[in-house]
C-alpha cells in the first residue's frame, strides 16, 4: 500500500510514501501558468508507484478573502486539476481541511513548520528549498492517511 498526498494550486506539490511511512518520492505540480498538467503529474508519479495498492488525500481548501477574481479563478482551477488528478487515481479518495490534518500532526498553519518536519522525518527527500513546502505539506498529508488507516 502506498500514500498519495496532494497539495493543491500551482506552487502545490503531490508526495508519495509506503505503509511504513517510508519516502517514495514527491514532486512539484506542473503547470505552464495556465493550467496544471495533469498528465505529466500523473506519469511522475505512475513511474515510482509500481502498482500497488493506493490512498489518496487531497487537501481541501477554498478562495482566500480579499483575492481578486482573476487569482481566484486560477486558483479553483488548480484545485479541481488537483481533484480530476486523483479521480484518474482512483473512483475514491480523502478531502481533508487543513486545520484538520494539521491539528493531527501537531502543526500550525506556519509553513515552515510543515517543511521542518518534513525534513527530519524524511532526510533524502528534495525539500532543501524554502518552496519546497508544497512538496513538504503533501508528504506529510499522506502521512496523516497512513496514520488514520493504520
Amino acid at each position: 500500500m502506498v500514500y498519495l498526498g496532494i497539495d493543491p494550486g500551482f506552487t502545490g506539490a503531490w508526495g508519495l510514501i509506503n505503509h511504513h511511512g517510508d519516502y517514495i518520492g514527491c514532486g512539484d505540480m506542473i503547470h505552464n501558468e495556465k493550467w496544471i498538467d495533469i498528465n505529466s503529474v500523473y506519469r511522475e508519479i505512475s513511474l515510482i508507484r509500481e502498482n500497488d495498492d493506493m490512498m489518496i488525500v487531497v487537501e481541501a481548501v477554498h478562495a482566500m478573502p480579499k483575492q481578486g477574481v482573476s487569482s481566484s479563478f486560477k486558483f479553483g482551477m488548480s484545485y479541481g486539476a488537483a481533484l480530476c488528478l486523483a479521480q484518474r487515481f482512483l473512483e475514491q479518495w480523502e478531502l481533508v481541511q487543513p486545520r484538520v490534518w494539521k491539528r493531527d500532526m501537531g502543526l500550525t498553519a506556519d509553513k515552515t513548520d510543515s517543511l521542518n518536519m518534513a525534513r527530519q522525518k524524511w532526510p533524502e527527500a528534495p525539500l532543501k528549498r524554502v518552496k519546497d513546502n508544497g512538496r513538504a505539506e503533501a508528504l506529510l498529508l499522506a502521512e496523516w492517511l497512513r496514520q488514520a488507516y493504520c
